[in-house]
């Protein structure tokens, strides 16, 4: 039996998202794992809203969240990074389905992103599959 999953993607960085997305996918198949939703949100910081709201759908048995927080000036980056960390590990606490974090960063610097995009999606759906 597969098991149903939703996938919420930030679309700061969405030419780059979209190439974890397509490892997902692949990832997910090859795990015999169902994507039935996938929704974009601006950033880091409205994924966790949209995964609260994916998982509460009874056919949906896991998450993945994808995305990029990149490094800044501030430290903006390593506060949101941990509080949507933090957010994510709370909703599969309250709602007990699994969510994969692929999330790059937080303060992760342009010239790192491109060799992890691929890897980070496909640990995360791996990650989520053991946890189904």
């Amino acid at each position: 039996m597969k098991n149903n999953i939703a996938i919420v993607l930030g679309s700061f960085h969405r030419s780059k998202v979209e190439q974890m997305l397509e490892q997902a996918r692949v990832t997910a198949k090859e795990c015999e794992l169902n994507i039935v939703a996938e929704q974009w949100v601006h950033g880091s910081m409205e994924k966790p809203l949209a995964l609260k709201r994916l998982l509460k759908q009874e056919e949906v048995d896991g998450a993945l969240a994808l995305g990029i927080i990149e490094s800044g000036e501030t430290k903006h980056g390593l506060v949101m990074g941990y509080a949507v960390i933090n957010a994510m590990i709370q909703l599969q606490m309250e709602l007990m389905k699994p969510i994969g974090v692929g999330i790059l960063g937080p303060e992760i610097l342009p010239s790192q992103i491109p060799s992890r995009l691929k890897p980070y999606a496909k640990e995360a759906v791996i990650a989520l599959k053991e946890m189904l």
